[in-house]
């Protein structure tokens, strides 16, 4: 869910340079370090980003650190009351977000729009903490005892964010952590770290004490100074599979809590008793969607029997309407998030003929609404995919679907089950008896039954199975709260004569 980060070399010269947000401040990047971030659909650096030395790393987490306790020790009242005022600023702050989201992603307004609803549906959760964290009690458990527990925030927690949901995907963490307790050193992307110091502004506004939420901005020093960090305790992240199970391995063997969410290659099984036309429809919307850079992406249609020759003219007929362009031009697409990571997603058509697959629709050299130097990838279908391919195998993360043809519904299954992934996946009938088989067989961790992108509401959780987590906790709903706060459990007796005087066993009664 990555791609490669800009080094320093291409820095852009004569734009600004965004700095962190430390102790309730903007703070200027010191270490002279600092990566381009760029208008995808203009193709340009519009500004750079600071890349944060070890002495700037150890400042936020010991800021993070500092403001702890009140926050901690904070009524649930107050704490209630900053985050339904922060939620009540990003909702109505949330077309400005939506902007700086498109300028630095690329994704269409309305998407972007999109992205920050469902983080607003995390943060209305998170309003409803006081209930979610309550703690249980048992009377008279032995004479005069009574034994109850207590939820705890757990410290410093560190959240690292992917860039395809730079709103999003911190919102799946951040609101769950603040709300009950922690403070937070999120370290966003640095292709689109605007959008979080936003969020700190916001924050701020709603007035959460300084050092609660401190955006980090960095590479790789950034995330092992918060994987390394003794005073971090807990780490959250999204990315690719690589990249988690590094994240996982190192903060594990440092002692931390890690919800580590990785990479996806999701299937859409259709059969042939589908309504071939919200089949065509799904196909478009969750593969193209976003130019295809979502974790929940449908990247691979299963066909079954001749489900194949009848969907795809129909899948054709409707990318031919897409128009791809400047996502604040109402277009459908816009271009991919970086130059480098379009010539990836661009190489697999080249690999996909190389394996003697059916190039159906070429995304590439596509006329657009936008300017030329843009980062363009038009929608690309290829059909007759090997299973061996490079393009089935491994995850593209662009606007590239693949269509796969099985004979039978256990051979759909039996493809989806064998991948290395378990992220999503969905199928498509109006068999119910061949849906709730598919619910009950299939080793995916989130399940659309004619629903493309089965993304849980905010109360459920969202995660997969396989290398697409490492670690127990998935995101957000329960496992939320539960990852974030630690249980003591207190046995309790108060003066009594009847206490029975000197015994070295348990209590037995």
């Amino acid at each position: 869910m990555t791609t490669t980060a800009p080094t320093t070399a291409e820095t852009a010269a004569d734009v600004p340079t965004l700095g962190h947000w430390i102790d309730g401040a903007l703070v200027a990047g010191t270490s002279g370090s600092t990566a381009p971030v760029f208008d995808p659909a203009l193709g340009v650096a519009t500004k750079n980003v600071a890349l944060a030395s070890q002495e700037e790393i150890d400042r936020a987490i010991a800021s993070a650190k500092a403001a702890f306790p009140a926050w901690r020790d904070l009524s649930i009242t107050k704490r209630q009351q900053i985050m339904f005022r922060f939620r009540e600023l990003v909702n109505e702050r949330k077309g400005e977000l939506a902007e700086i989201v498109t300028s630095e992603h690329g994704k269409v307004l309305s998407d972007a729009l999109g992205e920050i609803q469902r983080g607003l549906e995390v943060l209305e959760l998170a309003t409803g903490f006081p209930h979610l964290i309550k703690g249980e009690f048992s009377q008279q458990v032995s004479t005069g005892v009574d034994v109850f527990s207590t939820k705890s925030p757990l410290g410093v927690v560190g959240v690292i964010s992917p860039f395809n949901f730079p709103v999003m995907v911190p919102m799946w963490f951040f609101p769950v952590a603040i709300a009950v307790g922690n403070t937070v050193v999120l370290k966003p992307s640095e292709k689109d770290p605007s959008a979080s110091l936003f969020l700190a502004e916001l924050f701020q506004e709603a007035g959460l004490p300084d050092g609660v939420f401190t955006v980090l901005q960095g590479d790789k020093l950034a995330v092992d100074g918060l994987l390394n960090s003794p005073d971090v305790q807990a780490i959250s992240f999204v990315g690719s599979t690589p990249i988690a199970k590094y994240i996982y391995e190192t903060a594990a063997k440092n002692g931390k809590r890690v919800q580590a969410l990785g990479g996806a290659k999701n299937h859409m099984l259709v059969l042939p008793d589908a309504d071939l036309d919200l089949v065509a429809d799904s196909a478009i919307n969750a593969g193209f969607g976003s130019a295809g850079e979502r974790c929940m992406a449908i990247s691979v249609l299963v066909a079954v029997g001749d489900v194949a020759d009848r969907v795809i003219p129909l899948i054709t007929e409707r990318m031919k309407t897409l128009k791809v362009g400047d996502g604040r031009r109402s277009c459908d697409m816009g271009p991919l998030v970086t130059k480098v990571h379009r010539d990836k997603v661009a190489s697999y058509i080249d690999v996909a003929i190389e394996d003697g697959a059916d190039v159906v629709v070429d995304g590439r050299g596509i006329e657009v609404d936008g300017a030329a130097d843009g980062f363009w990838l038009g929608p690309t279908l290829i059909d007759r995919v090997p299973t061996s391919s490079r393009v089935y195998t491994e995850e593209i993360f662009g606007p590239v679907l693949s269509v796969v043809r099985v004979e039978t519904f256990e051979d759909g299954v039996e493809l989806i089950n064998s991948g290395a992934f378990g992220n999503g996946t969905a199928i498509f009938t109006n068999d119910g008896g061949a849906a709730r088989r598919f619910q009950n067989e299939i080793e995916v961790g989130m399940i659309g039954i004619n629903v493309p992108i089965p993304v849980p509401v905010a109360y459920y959780s969202f995660g997969g199975f396989k290398d697409s987590i490492f670690g127990d906790s998935k995101a957000y709903g329960t496992q939320g709260f539960h990852f974030f706060t630690r249980e003591k459990a207190i046995t309790q007796r108060w003066s009594d004569p009847s206490h029975g005087g000197i015994n070295l066993g348990f209590p037995q009664a």
